[in-house]
């Protein structure tokens, strides 16, 4: 056989090693790229499939940690003006669409909005009263006790404004003063907080139980933040009249009122109603949170009434109206 012959009959042994070794090439960059894209197995977890592994861990973190994450020092920008406004209009909207409908099923609401001083908890009730009918919309923010309440007993003055059927009532902080500002303050003695911390959580049961729906609000801020908002409103003369002098009181008792705030939260943070955070540093972005929140907590339905044709003005025939310089008016000064 001469050497024609031999490179002849050795051709196809080339091209079936060649085209195995490209195949066999394929095949192990295909492995290594499935490999690279199974998080369980690049971290040494368990696979897909495997019971144990992590896609069956059914807990899921919040989404805000994942939003603190893209942005310095966990802050999220503060929120644009433009956006923040169309926003809230929307909400608004659906505000009135929930207002009907619990007037018409007869719903009873109950929100306690309790934080820290300056807050934001005052603006959030104003952006949720705002657009809704005040005749079923109630807003309750009791004064200091008087001689008289202070013999009742503690929940009397704040049962006296619950709402009947179709009525909402907002609370403007509640009867957690006592396990608060009242703890903190000395305003009352150690064994009235802790009968609260044991009375409280079977008194909320007792109201959900009844047919109130009662959802807490916590608005939580910094104390940088703090401390901003109580120098502007020093120096702004409308504002002033927010800040108390027991507003300056606990100022200087931030840890103490931390404290009392994570006992107040271990003894009534109960399943029937649980306390719902809001992180309020941006008061844009806690309004619009929270009433978000607040309409995924009522399952209205849009309720609205039909828009209503005017009928033609009837004439007032003969009728005469006594002449205008017999009526007192306001000087036009503007």
């Amino acid at each position: 056989m001469n050497d024609a012959d031999l490179l002849q009959s050795a051709a196809p042994m080339m091209d079936g090693s060649e085209k195995k070794s490209k195949k066999d090439k394929k095949e192990k960059k295909a492995e290594k790229k499935a490999k690279s894209k199974s998080p369980a197995k690049a971290k040494g977890g368990k696979g897909k499939n495997d019971k144990k592994g992590l896609s069956a861990d059914k807990y899921k973190p919040s989404p805000i940690f994942d939003d603190f994450a893209k942005h310095s020092e966990g802050h999220l920008p503060k929120l644009d003006r433009k956006f923040y406004e169309k926003e809230l209009t929307r909400l608004q909207v659906e505000l009135v669409k929930m207002q009907y409908w619990i007037k018409h099923v007869g719903y009873r609401v109950v929100l306690l909005f309790e934080g820290r001083d300056a807050a934001g908890k005052g603006g959030t009730i104003k952006r949720i009263t705002e657009p809704l009918n005040p005749r079923g919309c109630n807003v309750v923010a009791l004064g200091t006790p008087s001689d008289q309440q202070k013999t009742q007993w503690y929940f009397q003055r704040y049962v006296e404004h619950f709402p009947s059927a179709g009525e909402i009532v907002l609370f403007d902080r509640s009867w957690y003063n006592r396990a608060g500002v009242e703890k903190v303050m000395g305003f009352c003695t150690p064994e009235q907080v802790e009968e609260f911390m044991l009375s409280c959580p079977e008194f909320e049961r007792m109201l959900v139980r009844s047919g109130i729906v009662l959802i807490k609000y916590w608005f939580s801020v910094s104390d940088d933040e703090q401390e901003s908002r109580f120098r502007s409103r020093l120096e702004d003369p409308a504002r002033r009249w927010k800040l108390s002098p027991m507003d300056l009181e606990s100022r200087d008792r931030w840890v103490e009122f931390s404290k009392a705030k994570d006992e107040m939260f271990a003894h009534t943070n109960i399943p029937e109603a649980p306390w719902f955070t809001v992180e309020a540093n941006d008061k844009r972005r806690a309004r619009l949170n929270c009433i978000s929140h607040l309409l995924s907590k009522i399952p209205y339905e849009d309720m609205t009434p039909d828009a209503i044709e005017l009928p033609p003005r009837k004439s007032g025939s003969d009728y005469q109206r006594p002449p205008m310089n017999e009526q007192f008016f306001v000087p036009t000064i503007y």
